[in-house]
């Protein structure tokens, strides 16, 4: 049998606010516990703690704000440049809240990752938590995702169950599944970078003995 080929991941991680995921990433990255590295964090907010926690590893960071730009489109593309400039290969997204444009994804086909706190196709969009209490499901969770155009509907990559317990609140439900999630990012970067997870275009080339 083969040895697995390694391709270790240079992320550039997008954030808005506290960087709890961005967090994890580093902190697995620098344990030898993922198979890459944060190389850039972005975010479109001045105040983020995600910016400060870069700061605290060294990592280089970009404040792009949206109201800097006169559309979205023009934001995108601002954000993608930053992205292809720091030499990354791969883009997390980390509690980043804003809609990503299409003309961003095709710049990274592919390689645009995202993190959802639900067992998606279950909950997707905002308040997921809130959603599955609502809806009285007995289990939710977290999961790893490729991001395509729709709303969480991108190729699923790894996910963790979470039990709803009796007398959950928004807020205890959401810390369960946060701490699955900071367990699960970094393992799916792995897997990428091990070739374990492909989007569909690639998983049919690799089918077809066109990609490794």
């Amino acid at each position: 049998m083969s040895a697995t080929v390694i391709n270790p991941r240079r992320l550039a991680v997008l954030a808005s606010g506290r960087g709890s995921n961005l967090q994890a990433l580093v902190d697995a990255g620098e344990r030898g516990e993922m198979d890459g590295t944060v190389a850039l964090v972005v975010s479109d907010n001045p105040a983020s703690y995600a910016l400060e926690r870069a700061k605290k590893h060294g990592i280089p960071s970009r404040v792009i704000e949206r109201k800097a730009f006169a559309s979205r489109e023009a934001f995108n593309l601002a954000v993608a440049d930053a992205v292809e400039e720091s030499g990354a290969d791969m883009v997390a997204l980390a509690g980043f809240m804003r809609v990503i444009s299409p003309s961003f994804l095709s710049r990274f086909p592919g390689k645009v990752i995202n993190i959802h706190p639900s067992l998606l196709p279950a909950f997707p969009g905002l308040d997921a938590q809130k959603q599955a209490l609502d809806y009285g499901v007995k289990i939710t969770g977290c999961t790893v995702h490729f991001v395509d155009e729709g709303v969480d509907t991108g190729p699923i990559i790894i996910q963790s169950a979470v039990p709803v317990l009796p007398g959950d609140t928004v807020e205890l439900l959401s810390a369960r599944i946060l701490a699955q999630e900071h367990i699960i990012y970094p393992k799916a970067v792995t897997m990428i970078a091990r070739g374990q997870a492909l989007p569909p275009e690639k998983f049919l080339l690799r089918m077809k003995g066109l990609v490794l």
